[in-house]
């Protein structure tokens, strides 16, 4: 018995569909994270030692899902955002997700951490929807990286970083490293490279 003509099609744009809507909720956390700088004004170890909480706490309900135990929320929020990729593995985007936040709001002042984590909020997670959604051209050996996503994580961590800084040349060397840097296909480790990275440039070359 015959699929209908239509029917590969319709797999296809459902299919695409639902990866669209788990890089929205993906990338939606990371936007999450562009909170932070101004939370580490208010109490900086407070928030700090929140986060490792939550990473703890983030560790073992991984391994107890894993072990087909479900917790509370954690487990169904992983299970929705994890790749195809991920499979039944231990899910490691948060992980780095955390510590890349947790190092830079440690090791840095305000203003150069400020300037890493908005890069990682908004370029990284800006740069995934805009690719998935506009890309077309495919930039050679990055994965499957597009020219639409570059383009708008550059913009967007050229913004950020001026908006912080006021310094349009650092502004511009710290959006071309960042562009750089999510270039690589580093798949998760560019959650805790890009913040990390970008803060120590703007901390120890331009002194911001």
């Amino acid at each position: 018995m015959h699929e209908p003509r239509d029917a590969k099609p319709n797999i296809i744009a459902g299919k695409y569909i639902n990866d669209i809507r788990k890089e929205i909720f993906r990338k939606s956390i990371h936007l999450c994270s562009a909170l932070v700088p101004s939370l580490l004004m208010w109490s900086k170890n407070t928030v700090l030692w929140a986060l490792c909480a939550v990473l703890i706490l983030y560790c073992i309900a991984e391994f107890l899902r894993i072990k087909g135990r479900s917790v509370f929320m954690i487990s169904k929020i992983t299970e929705i955002a994890a790749r195809a990729r991920d499979g039944n593995r231990f899910v490691r985007g948060p992980v780095t997700l955390s510590l890349g936040i947790l190092i830079t709001g440690f090791f840095f002042d305000h203003h150069a951490a400020a300037i890493g984590i908005y890069a990682l909020a908004f370029g990284d997670g800006f740069a995934s929807l805009s690719g998935k959604l506009f890309g077309v051209i495919i930039l050679p050996c990055s994965s499957g990286k597009t020219v639409m996503g570059s383009l708008t994580c550059f913009t967007a961590i050229f913004v950020s970083s001026w908006a912080v800084s006021g310094n349009s040349f650092a502004s511009l060397m710290i959006a071309i490293a960042g562009t750089a840097i999510e270039l690589i296909p580093l798949k998760d480790l560019d959650n805790l490279l890009i913040p990390c990275i970008l803060a120590a440039i703007a901390s120890g070359c331009f002194g911001i």
